[in-house]
């Protein structure tokens, strides 16, 4: 029989980070005043160089969060000048994870429901010691599906926007992924991807991440959590909705497929009856949500049965002895 929890009554301590925009920050902030932790970070970015609007839109941001009227201990992280959203994001769950061993982390354009919080809070206490572990996510792209028995399945994708860590798992957090060349020379993404066309991607993304001309963080994360065998925990309905779309976003400047997603409820939470990621969620978030756009399924196969020949050329040629 699958165990149930119950709700936690004490909410982990929460991050918040924000920038520039107190239209959204007020009501994530809301809904974090109604969850009440006992611990809040705020970690802010600085103004950009060449928008004269962002002084002030900033400093109303952070007045706003700097006074919270439940009883806790709020600690801040406001840089003088911006960072940009990778340096950003990755300093500042630096900084947070140096204050304490694990948290809940929301960015302003993240609404999550009430049992958001009670979901990370629950499951923070039951996986800590549990290190194949190294994410809980609040959102679901499963449009729907139901993956498995329990409340929540197993993931290889951390999703971000509203999630809880460790810095058990932090600690293997590398914003420049140094271990990248070593892991492109020794074909490691071939040793886990079985679909050749989540090879090409990912070795894309990684390159250019390398390289430096991608400013993000989480992708990072998510090379930390695959290089260390990570799993991510992910609920079977969503508990967190992105509303941040639109031209003073940082990334999704026109709505995507994963913004708006109405936030649910969970109740009891029912644990899967194994730690296995679930191959099949994993499979409909690459082709709907991270690369709609890829290649169909013939030209899958076609890739497939080409990759193989590949490799049997190289196996049969002869190998000569100098």
């Amino acid at each position: 029989m699958i165990p149930i929890t119950r709700p936690n009554p004490e909410v982990a301590p929460v991050v918040l980070f924000v920038f520039n925009r107190p239209h959204l920050t007020t009501q994530s902030f809301e809904r974090i005043r109604q969850a009440r932790p006992r611990r809040l970070f705020v970690v802010a970015d600085g103004p950009r160089v060449g928008h004269p609007d962002d002084p002030e839109l900033c400093e109303a941001t952070r007045k706003m969060v700097s006074s919270p009227d439940w009883k806790c201990e709020l600690q801040t992280d406001f840089a003088e000048e911006n960072l940009g959203n990778g340096q950003r994001m990755s300093s500042g769950l630096d900084w947070v994870f140096q204050q304490c061993e694990e948290a809940i982390i929301l960015e302003d354009d993240c609404l999550p429901s009430r049992s958001f919080f009670n979901f990370c809070t629950t499951l923070l206490t039951y996986y800590r010691d549990d290190t194949r572990v190294m994410h809980i996510s609040g959102d679901n792209f499963q449009d729907g599906i139901h993956r498995g028995v329990g409340s929540y399945f197993f993931s290889r994708y951390p999703l971000t926007w509203g999630w809880a860590s460790w810095a058990r798992a932090w600690q293997y957090y590398d914003f420049k992924i140094c271990h990248w060349p070593e892991a492109r020379e020794l074909a490691w993404l071939h040793s886990f991807l079985d679909n050749p066309v989540e090879i090409r991607y990912w070795t894309m993304i990684f390159e250019r991440l390398h390289r430096g001309l991608i400013d993000t963080w989480d992708y990072q994360w998510l090379f930390a959590c695959w290089y260390h065998n990570g799993l991510s925990i992910q609920p079977n309905v969503n508990l967190v909705s992105n509303v941040g779309a639109g031209p003073d976003a940082t990334h999704h400047k026109v709505p995507h497929s994963t913004i708006g997603i109405p936030p649910l409820e969970l109740a009891d939470l029912l644990h899967p009856g194994q730690v296995q990621r679930d191959r099949r969620a994993d499979r409909f978030t690459f082709r709907k949500h991270i690369a709609p756009s890829q290649p169909p399924l013939l030209q899958r196969i076609r890739d497939t049965i080409a990759l193989r020949s590949r490799i049997k050329s190289l196996l049969s040629r002869p190998h000569t002895v100098s």
